[in-house]
């Protein structure tokens, strides 16, 4: 994969970019309306479906206020079990580690488990950049990769596209990287899926390094847990000579009985299902170490943090980093629907890139600073998600930081011109009876400014003023009195 999203354009021009992309729209609209709805069928059969909500968010406030205790926990769990422990502080530390492991087996290529990690580290292209090829297992994620794309979802990265531009892909690519598509392949799923499992059988079978992320990982016995609908994921994790897990420290949970309540959540919100269909867990070697034993001989697992403790000193984003990467906010966004995910320049796009991508990367640059803004602020996204992030407090308090970091000086100003008038009584009821005297005979209802405030006045019609404002008629109705 030579694509990347570095050097992406702000929200607001790659989103007129996409909106424009009719079939685009018709596939993200018909993969996500699927979703929502068989989530909302699972989800309400769940008596204690809020309760599991408030838990997850419980548990994963308590794993960050003392995360720590928890990463050291982890470390000496895995150590004892046979594994080896790397800390990351980045992309670029984390992309040299894995490459020095991938290296020092003279392996030239690797499989890999989906992970929005790697992708967010940009691992392919700095192993491609060391010699190495790294092949995606997952069906979606190596759609991604064989069509030289990007991802657009964290739980389905080719949601974007149908079966037929599927199936262009895999006749133009596969013969190029393994075993080519049959021939006279349709679209038909089944086929679609043989093909896909006949290309990568071949990858499964002479691999001897794979790479992995992990949903969570069990502080209390250092276990890595990896949920999957597909087999490839264990495919991966048990047929390779070394195994790297490179995962972020927010993914971190106290114990087993915490993990049951992600596990009750995760599938129903992600693919609609009551429990995926592979849960696969692993503990440094396990019992299987040794020459004549099964699964991995060499375990290496790379904690990442690269922004996770910036974010975590955000006293109201760090709720982001309780997310489980499910999708359902991306599911329900109206603004996501519209653009796909491309459109958020990252691979965490919709409701939760627009919060993590500027508490990851901060807000200097204007792609990041863009994001808090690629939203209607209808509150959706608060009500599906199982760990209960306020995104919309998030998205407010960014982008009150932006208009503070002066990148939205018009912005700021207007604000602040309005507020020096709210502050005293006299002036504000001046300005409101006037408004109401003279705004209906002179505001049209489309107004087009010129310049940069011209994005706000496009898309936007001035409401009604009434003649009469609310405090008007309340002491003339004598509400007061009431």
């Amino acid at each position: 994969m030579t694509r990347s999203f570095l050097g992406w354009p702000a929200f607001p021009e790659a989103a007129e970019r996409e909106v424009g992309n009719r079939q685009l729209r018709e596939n993200v609209r018909r993969a996500t309306h699927t979703i929502r709805g068989k989530r909302a069928v699972l989800a309400a059969e769940r008596p204690d479906w809020e309760a599991l909500r408030d838990a997850a968010a419980g548990i994963k406030d308590q794993v960050l206020a003392n995360l720590e205790i928890h990463l050291l926990q982890v470390e000496e769990k895995v150590t004892a079990a046979g594994g080896t422990v790397h800390w990351a502080r980045d992309a670029a530390e984390a992309n040299r580690i894995v490459t020095d492991l991938v290296r020092a087996t003279g392996e030239r290529e690797i499989v890999k488990v989906k992970s929005m990690l790697t992708e967010e580290i940009g691992l392919d292209a700095a192993l491609e950049a060391a010699g190495i090829n790294a092949r995606e297992t997952d069906l979606a994620a190596t759609i991604v990769q064989l069509g030289d794309d990007l991802p657009s979802h964290v739980v389905v990265p080719a949601l974007h596209r149908n079966r037929t531009e599927i199936r262009d892909i895999f006749v133009r690519e596969m013969g190029r990287y393994g075993r080519p598509a049959p021939d006279g392949l349709t679209d038909e799923p089944a086929e679609l899926a043989e093909a896909a499992r006949l290309h990568l059988r071949e990858k499964f079978l002479g691999a001897k390094v794979a790479v992995s992320g992990a949903n969570f990982l069990v502080a209390e016995t250092g276990t890595l847990v990896v949920v999957e609908s597909e087999g490839n994921g264990r495919m991966c994790l048990t047929l390779a000579d070394t195994l790297i897990s490179v995962v972020g420290i927010e993914k971190t949970v106290p114990s087993w009985q915490d993990l049951e309540v992600f596990l009750q959540l995760l599938a129903r919100n992600a693919t609609g299902e009551r429990m995926a269909p592979y849960t696969s867990t692993w503990t440094g070697l396990g019992p299987s170490k040794g020459a004549d034993g099964d699964g991995p001989q060499t375990f290496h697992l790379v904690l990442v943090d690269n922004g996770r403790t910036r974010a975590l000193a955000d006293p109201t984003g760090r709720q982001a980093l309780r997310c489980i990467r499910c999708g359902a906010c991306m599911n329900i966004c109206p603004v996501y629907e519209r653009t796909g995910g491309h459109a958020y320049g990252s691979v965490y796009p919709g409701p939760i890139g627009a919060i993590l991508n500027p508490l990851l990367k901060g807000l200097d640059d204007p792609q990041t600073a863009s994001l808090p803004y690629a939203s209607t602020l209808c509150g959706a996204c608060n009500e599906v998600c199982p760990v209960r992030i306020r995104f919309t407090d998030v998205l407010l308090d960014l982008r009150a930081q932006v208009a503070d970091g002066g990148k939205h000086p018009v912005e700021r100003a207007a604000l602040g011109a309005v507020g020096g008038v709210m502050e005293h009584q006299a002036a504000w009821k001046a300005a409101v009876k006037s408004i109401g005297l003279v705004g209906p005979l002179l505001l049209p209802r489309k107004i087009r400014l010129p310049g940069p405030l011209g994005g706000w006045t496009d898309s936007r019609t001035v409401p009604a003023i009434p003649r009469e404002s609310f405090r008007t008629w309340w002491k003339r109705t004598e509400g007061d009195a009431k």
